[in-house]
């Protein structure tokens, strides 16, 4: 926005503003005015964040269904999970069920009375979406091997408005719908509910992480790319803005609260893995730090478990090394598509 236009936008703002911006200059009517001018600022510009993302969301649904017509039938579902968070316990829809979304992708291959493996790719992101420039090239990947594909728009994801935005509920209720999303792929698309695997990068890592060691029996195989691990550390390493973010998301700071934190952090339940589990990382992560994910490998083999990991060195691409287009890239994912096929085939 140029000067010129930011001006012209403060002054309409204080032609159009109620009665409390006339009043008159100084002490606390000065003081009410100027707060009230930023209070409306700040709900013009959010309102404004989320009809950008909810455009952006309409152009990249055409883009999956365009794209993906060669090789899937491509569907846009909605179910429900757990109960959407309100303030007011005896106000209307208290306790509703949350209407979540979910892409669907069914391989074009598959004929009629078939049964395919059922892979569940959880998006990026805290407040992200499932979109193709990031996911892409795996979703074909996953579904050039036979595997049908659902992808949950869990809450706190972007391009559905201010309200699933505003749900957002970190390590709580948002790994519930993902494991929502699970069971409703089992009853309603042409998988074998015994051959169900879950994939994500970084917070959909941290998804896959949390669903396996929380419903172990749910899922045969299970893929975390730089995963979130140890929210603990995480506080530790990243700034006062970041931590601010997660107090807003979890209630209290990790100072205030460190059990809280624990308890949301994979690592702490590493004894409950049962389910096979592929782990990467790499040591220029410029977002998760690897040693993250080194105390999850740590605690995993501290409590005895059998798993597999690999931590690149030096990666080109850093947090995203194995979403992009390098022969590295491809070699990764080819990794992961083989150890899947262990589990799934």
């Amino acid at each position: 926005m140029s000067r010129r236009s930011a001006s012209l936008f403060v002054a309409t703002l204080l032609a159009l503003a109620p009665p409390a911006f006339s009043q008159p200059p100084g002490g606390d009517g000065k003081d009410a005015t100027i707060a009230s001018l930023q209070a409306e600022i700040r709900r013009l510009q959010t309102q404004q964040m989320h009809q950008g993302q909810q455009i952006r969301k309409d152009i990249d649904d055409w883009m999956w269904f365009s794209r993906m017509a060669d090789i899937a039938k491509v569907d846009k579902v909605r179910f429900t999970s757990k109960p959407a968070r309100m303030s007011n316990p005896t106000g209307q829809g208290y306790g509703n069920p949350l209407i979540i979304s979910a892409y669907t992708f069914t391989p074009l291959s598959l004929k009629a009375g078939q049964k395919a493996p059922l892979m569940v790719v959880v998006h990026q992101g805290i407040h992200g979406s499932y979109e193709t420039l990031l996911d892409l090239r795996t979703a074909r990947e996953l579904l050039a091997e036979g595997y049908v594909i659902v992808a949950p728009e869990y809450r706190g994801s972007t391009g559905y408005g201010g309200f699933l935005y505003d749900q957002i509920d970190y390590g709580g209720a948002e790994i519930d719908d993902t494991y929502a999303a699970r069971n409703w792929a089992v009853e309603n698309l042409p998988v074998d509910p015994l051959k169900v695997g879950i994939m994500g990068f970084s917070h959909g890592g941290y998804h896959t992480l949390m669903n396996i060691l929380t419903w172990p029996k749910a899922y045969q195989v299970a893929y975390a790319g730089v995963p979130v691990a140890d929210l603990v550390a995480r506080m530790g390493y990243k700034d006062d803005r970041y931590r601010d973010i997660f107090e807003g998301f979890i209630g209290k700071t990790a100072d205030q609260d460190v059990a809280e934190y624990k308890k949301r952090s994979p690592y702490a339940h590493a004894s409950k893995l049962e389910t096979p589990l592929l782990i990467h990382s790499t040591t220029n992560d410029e977002d998760v730090n690897v040693l993250e994910v080194e105390h999850l490998i740590d605690s995993l083999k501290a409590a005895g478990k059998k798993f597999e990991y690999k931590i690149y060195d030096n990666a080109p691409g850093g947090h995203y090394f194995n979403r992009i287009d390098t022969p590295l890239a491809k070699e990764s994912r080819k990794e992961i598509l083989a150890f899947f096929a262990k589990y799934l085939k």
